[in-house]
């Protein structure tokens, strides 16, 4: 499957939706705290993640 940036964001969206909703419904935390503290780290972590891929992938298709 070929990835471009439309992808990319979408599936990157929708897998956060999916984990901060099940978490947040799951009543384990309390709403804020998902949403103050877990969605926010979240987005970094999977951005740093996302990064690291890119890079990973330019490198493998240069050798």
């Amino acid at each position: 499957m070929a990835l471009d940036l439309t992808k990319t964001a979408v599936i990157f969206a929708a897998l956060i939706a999916v984990g901060v909703g099940g978490l947040a419904a799951s009543g384990v935390m309390a709403t804020g705290t998902v949403l103050m503290m877990v969605l926010p780290s979240t987005v970094v972590f999977g951005l740093i993640c996302l990064a690291l891929g890119v890079q990973y992938g330019e490198y493998r298709a240069a050798n």
